[in-house]
């Protein structure tokens, strides 16, 4: 009779620990968190909860590779806050960090509103819904300002048919593609208690808070350095001031108003530069100042739109 020696595993014994911070390494999905923290200024308690999924994620591919077999994850998400926040750019990191943990085939993502899928006349919706659907599988379908799909008001509107359609795909295809819906906090609640059937398929509900004046500035600076530009001293304090009355104003749409704001600073400065006589020094190409700033409108007191 054979032996055994008892201090031999068996062929197929369960391990006694795993490395769940190397298996986070090997499948580089922390390379695009890192990447998400130098994109977005601020965010904390948002980038805090992608860390949440992502630790469940690990686990979840940990587990099952020990054998603790369970259901996978559910993953659709809605991304509720102001224009500005930040929901797209997390949408695509979100996408590629899935891909890269293999709960995603291939990692790309549809960013789509109503018009994309709800049809005009009968007939036309089905067709148009699935045909995104179609080429949202295997990544991401982001659906902006989504509580547009569902109009109340209107008889004869048909969002319902779209609704319906992402409630099965949502359902019976969830582990093929994962759906976020994003929009203004309060309008988004209406519309889940409009469609408990979609609320019920959401698993994290994530809210991007505004940014602060200070955030915004850190976002200014970092959007005038991709493109080579600085502030000078005096146009950063002319910028912080612009801040504080452009949150005043009507349709304030943080990081994006931020970098409209630039655009026409930049073109002042560009004008300025035309105009100077002579040779331009190439350091003020690179230099938004005070003046460039301060033209704006938000500093017209007769301007209140």
């Amino acid at each position: 009779m054979t032996s055994i020696d008892p201090t031999t595993p068996a062929p197929n014994a369960r391990p006694e620990t795993v490395d769940l911070r190397a298996d986070l390494r090997e499948t580089h999905a922390l390379d695009v968190i890192e990447q998400l923290d130098r994109e977005l200024v601020g965010l904390r308690p948002v980038k805090q909860r992608i860390r949440d999924i992502c630790a469940l994620l690990v686990v979840d591919r940990a587990r099952r590779r020990v054998g603790l077999v369970s259901e996978p994850p559910t993953l659709h998400m809605s991304f509720t806050g102001n224009p500005g926040t930040g929901k797209t750019t997390l949408a695509l990191r979100m996408a590629e960090i899935l891909h890269r943990l293999g709960y995603l085939r291939k990692g790309h993502l549809v960013a789509v509103t109503r018009d994309d899928l709800v049809g005009q006349y009968i007939g036309h919706t089905a067709p148009k819904t699935k045909e995104i659907l179609k080429k949202a599988m295997g990544g991401v379908l982001f659906i902006d300002e989504a509580y547009y799909l569902h109009r109340q008001e209107n008889e004869r509107d048909y969002g319902q048919e779209a609704i319906e359609i992402l409630l099965q795909v949502m359902e019976n295809r969830r582990e093929d593609i994962v759906v976020i819906l994003a929009g203004y906090a309060d309008r988004m609640e209406q519309f889940f208690r409009s469609n408990p059937g979609l609320r019920s398929r959401i698993a994290h509900h994530i809210d991007f808070p505004d940014y602060s004046d200070a955030e915004l500035m850190a976002i200014a600076c970092a959007m005038l350095e991709a493109q080579h530009y600085r502030f000078s001293p005096a146009g950063a304090k002319a910028f912080a001031a612009y801040l504080v009355e452009r949150r005043k104003r009507p349709h304030f749409s943080n990081a994006r108003s931020v970098r409209n704001a630039l655009d026409r600073a930049r073109l002042r400065h560009a004008g300025r530069q035309f105009d100077h006589d002579g040779p331009v020094r190439v350091e003020d190409l690179a230099v938004i100042d005070a003046p460039d700033v301060l033209a704006s409108r938000v500093f017209d007191p007769q301007n209140l739109a």
